[in-house]
């Protein structure tokens, strides 16, 4: 995407000197957040907790942001020293936001910029770039955290509900979170830069609603396989990731919640083609024998391609959060495929039930169940390595 327009501003002058706007490509130290390109002018931010982080001196500090959207629009959070001190929208076009100002020249502060919100792939203009900083100060080096952990998952990893009141039903933007994500409190508390890939009612097999479209391993190779349209497809969203670039030491996958729920859901249609599917149950309640097999074999096969491509890291898988049907099913897959495969670095965690006073926004894990989970992770994660 380019931008022609220009926003101009008086030049104010501060303790360190004159304000100048440095494009994010001229920036020497920064770290990018989440899975993307390779592409720095602009920088798109895909995915939940996608963002940038800079270590700067100075008074004052801005971003330069462009957004757009048809109905889902982009939040951020602004983080300094660890902190959230603003949580907001980013309204549709170019805009300059200031992320502080007054602030001890002297001192170096740790500035942080993450996407509130999942990659929209039913919201085709759902956009989120990073284009300049403008500041008073200079940038130093962003160290490399101990650890990299990646996250993958449905809604419950993309923040859904992790925000807002009990009684919201609403299906928006704001009710999403990365900053109350048991994720990114995972990684706080593990010391681990983190990437999240999750997409709301996604599963292993196909969506809550048996849509087999919506699967996350057949789009797991790709920068950010969900998203639909043009404009995506030219910011390369359908790219292949890069993963010799960034390898991580735990993988955690928060899967199965979807597929579990798509039994109890009508048949799925494609309006366009006529083709069908459906997760089965008998009569009697039982689940269909040959669906269990094909979630079974789906989970082999994802472990498979996750140890392929992340030849080091474990993986965790997590299950039960808001219900646990297929436990049995989940745990004989990891079983098989660690004989199969003879790989020992693979294991299954199950997460008690949420409690009422655990409930979020949208009938979610609210705040407290997303900070139990990141605990009985932690401690999990750490008893591993």
């Amino acid at each position: 995407m380019e931008y022609n327009g220009e926003i101009t501003s008086k030049v104010r002058r501060g303790t360190m000197g004159e304000m100048r706007k440095v494009p994010l490509e001229q920036v020497e130290h920064y770290k990018v957040h989440g899975r993307t390109t390779k592409e720095r002018n602009p920088l798109t931010l895909f995915w939940t907790g996608s963002g940038i982080e800079v270590n700067v001196s100075g008074t004052e500090i801005w971003v330069e942001l462009y957004s757009d959207y048809d109905c889902f629009e982009p939040w951020i959070s602004v983080l300094v020293n660890g902190e959230v001190i603003s949580r907001q929208m980013v309204l549709k076009g170019m805009h300059k936001l200031c992320l502080f100002r007054n602030m001890n020249p002297d001192v170096i502060k740790n500035i942080q910029i993450f996407k509130e919100v999942q990659a929209m792939p039913d919201d085709e203009k759902h956009c989120l770039q990073v284009f300049s900083f403008e500041l008073d100060g200079e940038f130093y080096k962003v160290p490399e955290r101990k650890a990299k952990l990646e996250v993958i998952g449905d809604s419950i990893t993309s923040g859904e509900g992790a925000i807002g009141a009990t009684c919201e039903e609403d299906w928006i933007s704001m009710w999403f979170s990365s900053q109350d994500n048991y994720a990114t409190l995972l990684a706080k508390k593990l010391g681990a830069d983190l990437r999240i890939i999750s997409q709301s009612g996604w599963g292993v097999v196909s969506s809550w609603n048996n849509n087999p479209y919506g699967a996350i391993p057949p789009i797991y190779e790709e920068v950010c396989g969900p998203l639909k349209g043009e404009r995506n497809e030219a910011l390369g969203a359908h790219e292949k990731n890069d993963f010799k670039a960034w390898q991580p030491d735990v993988i955690v996958i928060n899967l199965g919640t979807n597929d579990g729920g798509a039994f109890d859901q009508p048949e799925w249609q494609d309006e366009r083609t006529g083709e069908t599917f459906k997760e089965r149950k008998n009569e009697d309640g039982t689940y269909y024998e040959e669906d269990l097999d094909r979630f079974e074999w789906a989970v082999r096969a994802f472990l498979r391609k996750l140890r392929r491509l992340n030849q080091n890291a474990y993986l965790l898988w997590v299950y039960g959060i808001l219900d646990k049907p297929l436990l049995p099913t989940l745990q004989k897959a990891i079983n098989t495929y660690q004989t199969e495969c003879e790989d020992l670095k693979v294991s299954l965690l199950e997460i008690p039930k949420m409690t009422e006073e655990e409930i979020g926004a949208r009938y979610h894990p609210g705040k407290k169940a997303h900070e139990r989970m990141a605990t009985i992770l932690s401690e999990e994660i750490q008893n591993i390595l």
